[in-house]
């Protein structure tokens, strides 16, 4: 294993909800947002890139100037286009979803353009797509009193989105928000979420092609209101990384299943004292290795690097 802090000087004081992707291969990208505190007018979308030596100083990446900035989420498609979703609002009840997109590896990208009316893109973690090319998209909603989860899905390679569900936990009105996805060996998808009021990481699943979802139920998993995320490796174990507490933001812990989420064992713990370690992104690049970035106490976004083959709980 392997960590770092992305960057040790930056020209903001907070920082949250990190994300990565592999741009090619032993090339990384990784963008968060950053600003005076969440929610602030002075609050952008910052990212960095990583050789294979270094991370690059961060870089501002939104273009939103006055409008406080959330949730980047980076994608990388089959066809190789890479995506940077982020959203841009007064507040979660209020925002809008914006898309940025690079067809050279991400050396050049399009302006930021907004997203059709009632689409949000993927709300933290990073789309799934399927071996026919089918990208699904896990996003959610944060109304006054009333959360819930929904899928946008796109057959032509993000270029055009539908949006289905609600997805949500019956007789829990603030419910879940957040989903991560996985495909399981006989096709149906999986969405594992964050929760509020509930202190579980709950699960729902689809068998046809994410239009129509179970009810979300509780897993065993505990979760104290805060983000996860997992990735399904090439090959087929899930490792899911999310805070192992119902009230607190540590310790941020890695879960293994070998059965598609059946069973989960600990296999590693990234931060085990009291502090917010949190809104962790997931990844498996092209050499097996999985690469994890989080927040570290909203001052910094740390980087862990993991031979997966070294995790057996």
């Amino acid at each position: 294993m392997t960590s770092e802090f992305i960057y040790d000087q930056a020209p903001f004081k907070s920082c949250h909800a990190s994300t990565i992707v592999e741009t090619e291969p032993g090339k990384l990208l990784a963008a968060w947002f950053g600003g005076s505190d969440e929610g602030n007018r002075d609050v952008q979308i910052w990212w960095s890139q990583h050789d294979g030596n270094a991370w690059t100083p961060p870089a501002l990446a939104s273009d939103q100037p006055g409008v406080p900035c959330w949730n980047p989420v980076l994608f990388k498609s089959q066809s190789g286009k890479l995506f940077l979703f982020y959203k841009a609002g007064e507040n979660p009840r209020a925002w809008s979803g914006l898309v940025r997109r690079s067809t050279d590896g991400g050396k050049s990208w399009s302006k930021s353009e907004l997203l059709p009316a009632g689409l949000l893109g993927p709300v933290k973690n990073k789309p799934i797509q399927r071996k026919d090319g089918t990208i699904l998209a896990g996003t959610s909603v944060e109304s006054y009193r009333a959360w819930a989860c929904w899928v946008e899905r796109s057959h032509d390679d993000g270029k055009t989105w539908r949006r289905f569900g609600p997805i949500f936990v019956p007789d829990q009105p603030y419910g879940i928000i957040q989903p991560t996805l996985f495909e399981t060996r006989d096709g149906r998808v999986v969405m594992y979420c964050r929760s509020r009021n509930i202190g579980r990481i709950c699960r729902s699943e689809s068998r046809d092609n994410g239009e129509t979802w179970t009810p979300a139920e509780r897993t065993e998993l505990p979760n104290p209101g805060s983000g996860i995320d997992l990735v399904q490796t090439a090959e087929g174990k899930l490792f899911l990384i999310y805070n192992h507490s119902a009230q607190h933001r540590y310790p941020l812990n890695l879960a293994m299943s070998a059965d598609e989420g059946n069973t989960w064992k600990q296999v590693h713990v990234f931060e085990e004292e009291p502090g917010e370690f949190s809104y962790p992104a997931i990844i498996q690049a092209s050499d097996g290795r999985l690469h994890a970035t989080y927040t570290w106490k909203r001052r910094r976004i740390k980087h862990v690097v993991l031979d997966p083959m070294q995790l057996r709980g």
